[in-house]
């Protein structure tokens, strides 16, 4: 496998039909995300497309010819039919924005423009991306119309909800440009991963004082997004056991969200019967208050004391449920890296460890880079040094990989 999620899409062709939406202004964007991820793309759009955004625009940024005519000028130096070639080159077919028009021509297999051909002609998959007013979308012809597409293999992204152009507020809103990235890259990406359920905590955990005051650690959960992600392009089931964070998830992730070591322990013993693979990213903390004040403790002139207890050691506790389940822990050190991590792997039975470095500039918490090694009862199997999170994942996943 390449460095990160969907580095092995890198060079694949994606046609990318534009029809005549208002969302089309969203088009160079989209344009920009499939050229940052190494894809080649091939642009159609239709006739009405171009009053929305220009042939010039798209080209500029695709750095292709923009096909646009059904029948094209005839060159002496070429006798390709366009929409066959198309066709025949796609990897992917993407239409963003798709609207009602374009779902019923593609729904009735009526081909009567340069677009409707290429896709009819197409064996690639195709991923439509509904847009369109609130009541056009709920409209029984329109529903009956996706419906139909979706019975045929079609992969349809969902609109967003929200305030449209045409002033009213639902569902009709083109997904945001990312999110079409994202779904590109899940459906062009090799899926070595299909069939395995992962379960994986991520983030801090906060154990409460009072209302106010809580006791936490600098997790961020970005090591555990990270290899959400990457598990979900590769085609894994995912379901995210997360602390209290600030980032996004993959949107194919099922997502639980707790506070409390207390509470991610009782969601991962609810959760394990049915993972392949346990991944221990989360942060948990070590001590919770002792005593939890219902009402803000005032701040006096003499210090405060506040009694800890040590919070459940979750690996710990479902050592015994593991069976023949891989298990996968982290550890995160200020010094003696490898042989604390060596001796917790060992108590708690893992099958690998990930060790990190922390308290150093640019690196571990808060940071987009981790620096380590990564042990399994054999010894060291692997070294990193501030490498990228979503690199680190998809190594982490490959040697999960090879333990399945």
């Amino acid at each position: 496998m390449g460095g990160a999620a969907g580095e092995d899409i890198e060079g694949k062709a994606v046609v990318f039909g534009i029809t005549g939406g208002i969302a089309a202004y969203k088009a160079p964007l989209i344009v920009r995300g499939l050229k940052q991820l190494g894809l080649d793309v091939h642009a159609v759009m239709t006739e009405a497309a171009q009053h929305f955004v220009t042939p010039l625009v798209i080209q500029t940024l695709t750095g292709r010819p923009v096909h646009a005519g059904m029948f094209a000028a005839v060159s002496g130096a070429s006798h390709e039919i366009d929409h066959i070639v198309l066709a025949d080159k796609a990897d992917l077919f993407l239409i963003a924005p798709a609207t009602a028009n374009f779902i019923a021509k593609l729904a009735h297999g009526i081909a009567d423009d340069l677009l409707t051909c290429t896709v009819l002609a197409t064996k690639a998959p195709v991923l439509v991306c509904p847009s369109m007013n609130v009541n056009m979308l709920a409209n029984r012809a329109t529903q009956d119309n996706l419906d139909a597409i979706k019975a045929r293999g079609i992969h349809v992204l969902e609109p967003s909800t929200g305030e449209l152009a045409c002033g009213w507020e639902g569902a009709g809103r083109l997904p945001e440009p990312g999110r079409i990235i994202e779904e590109v890259k899940l459906l062009l990406a090799q899926h070595d991963l299909t069939g395995i359920n992962i379960l994986i905590t991520s983030g801090p955990t906060c154990e409460d004082i009072d209302p106010v005051r809580f006791i936490t650690n600098r997790s961020t959960g970005k090591m555990g997004a990270a290899i959400v992600e990457d598990a979900c392009i590769r085609g894994a089931k995912l379901t995210v056991i997360s602390g209290p964070v600030m980032v996004e998830y993959a949107p194919w992730a099922t997502v639980i969200n707790v506070r409390s070591a207390q509470e991610m322990l009782a969601c991962v013993k609810e959760n394990l019967t049915d993972a392949d693979v346990l991944i221990m990213a989360a942060a948990v903390a070590d001590y919770t208050p002792h005593t939890y004040s219902k009402s803000k403790i005032k701040k006096g002139d003499k210090t405060a004391h506040i009694e800890l207890a040590s919070t459940p050691d979750i690996l710990a506790t479902i050592r015994t449920l593991k069976e023949s389940k891989i298990f996968v822990g982290f550890a995160a050190e200020t010094e003696n890296l490898k042989s604390y991590a060596q001796d917790k792997m060992v108590r708690k039975g893992l099958d690998m460890i990930v060790a990190n470095r922390v308290g150093e500039i640019n690196t571990g918490f808060a940071s987009d880079t981790n620096s380590g090694v990564i042990l399994s009862p054999e010894g060291v199997i692997y070294d990193f040094e501030h490498m990228g999170k979503e690199v680190l994942a998809h190594k982490i996943l490959d040697l999960v990989k090879e333990r399945l």
